[in-house]
């Protein structure tokens, strides 16, 4: 007996059970379930199918090279260091062609600094005195001119002076620069090469224009419709795609971030696959109200005069800082995104009836009628062999039909 009743269970396993369908003859719930199927197949096939293109394996890992290459000359004329040629050499920082480089358009000179003792700059706040008591000895100057020597230096007994220190003497000019020095720095041109790789895809391509042509690179410049594989950039034309003068932001510098992205529909062929590149000004918030606009440092040349003394020449430059970064993702068909999307379209099919079912339940009037014929519960062992053998008769694939 036992045998026979575990038997039972286990054939039960694999047996199949299907829904029982029941028709609510209801003009708003069927409008209602067809707009919601139709809502979900245009957001299946417009959003996830067309518009993200979810039948597409994707590749986000792109592999990237920069390598630059500025050029332009400028001449400039000032007090301190007289007539001088700039040229790439000379503005670009670091001269290696890297992603991240520095062109100087302006600068402040403080020349021929030698190794001694002079005074502290009256711009220190705690550098005025009135006896050497006022003067730590040893102490490092926060402007970086030097150390004091615990001295201080004044005219007479009655007056305020201020600390001496050991360090580059004279020390460093200070005054805000009234326009750029480098007035044509916005003529010169940077060549980025950019070269990509999408590993998955095995994949390559170059922001450079394919030809065997040898001067095509020494004529053109960018522009997105009639150059947008020539890879050489006017400066000024930069800064102004990215909404700025580059004469207002050549006296006191600025960072401009060059955004070059790939997004390639491989399905199409690499052909369609093109760079598009995106300038914007990174030093300067939205509300454009920030005291931390503009970009400079400060660097050196040493130099010794013919008795072999070390001197050095402090400058102060200011310049346009470039970021060049580079963003992409590219896609292919693949069998299994798709499988994933069309299941989860058909899963929010399922959705759908499930919602019409809670509005036929709970909000209609007539909601207790169809879950009597939606639930039913269970009967005795004889009542219900009976109804089976009327079901039998009337056949075990008929509908039920409810009307509301």
């Amino acid at each position: 007996m036992a045998g026979s009743f575990f038997k039972g269970r286990f054939l039960s396993l694999f047996d199949y059970k299907t829904e029982k369908y029941i028709v609510a003859k209801n003009k708003k719930v069927g409008v209602l379930y067809r707009l919601i199927q139709l809502s979900i197949i245009g957001y299946i096939i417009g959003w996830v199918f067309v518009s993200k293109k979810g039948y597409q394996e994707t590749d986000e890992a792109i592999q990237s090279s920069i390598i630059t290459k500025l050029k332009g000359v400028s001449v400039t004329n000032t007090t301190e260091s007289g007539l001088l040629v700039w040229g790439p050499e000379d503005y670009v920082i670091p001269p290696q062609g890297e992603a991240v480089l520095f062109v100087v358009t302006n600068f402040l000179e403080t020349p021929n600094q030698k190794l001694g003792y002079c005074a502290e700059s009256l711009k220190v706040l705690d550098g005025h005195c009135r006896e050497d008591d006022d003067c730590e000895e040893g102490k490092m100057v926060t402007a970086g001119n030097g150390i004091r020597s615990g001295r201080c230096l004044r005219k007479d007994e009655n007056s305020t002076g201020t600390c001496e220190i050991y360090g580059w003497c004279p020390i460093e000019r200070k005054f805000k620069p009234k326009g750029p020095l480098l007035t044509n720095a916005e003529n010169f041109t940077i060549y980025i090469k950019n070269f990509i790789n999408f590993p998955k895809f095995t994949f390559s391509k170059s922001n450079v224009f394919e030809t065997t042509d040898d001067s095509y690179l020494r004529k053109c410049r960018f522009d997105e419709e009639l150059h947008p594989y020539c890879p050489i950039f006017r400066l000024g034309d930069i800064t102004r795609r990215a909404g700025y003068n580059f004469q207002d932001m050549a006296t006191f510098g600025a960072s401009i971030g060059i955004m070059i992205e790939w997004y390639c529909d491989l399905d199409k062929g690499g052909s369609h696959c093109h760079p598009q590149y995106h300038f914007t000004r990174l030093d300067i918030s939205v509300s454009k109200q920030t005291i931390a606009a503009g970009f400079n440092f400060r660097h050196t040349r040493y130099f010794r005069n013919a008795a072999g003394e070390s001197y050095r020449s402090l400058f102060k430059v200011y310049g346009i800082r470039f970021n060049i970064m580079v963003h992409g993702e590219a896609g292919k068909f693949s069998i299994i995104p798709t499988l994933i999307n069309v299941g989860s379209g058909l899963a929010l099919m399922g959705a759908g009836a499930f919602f019409c079912d809670m509005v036929l339940l709970y909000l209609m009037k007539k909601g207790d009628s169809y879950r009597e014929r939606k639930f039913e519960g269970s009967k005795s062992k004889k009542s219900t062999s009976e109804e089976d053998s009327v079901e039998d008769r009337k056949g075990a694939t008929e509908q039920d039909n409810l009307t509301f």
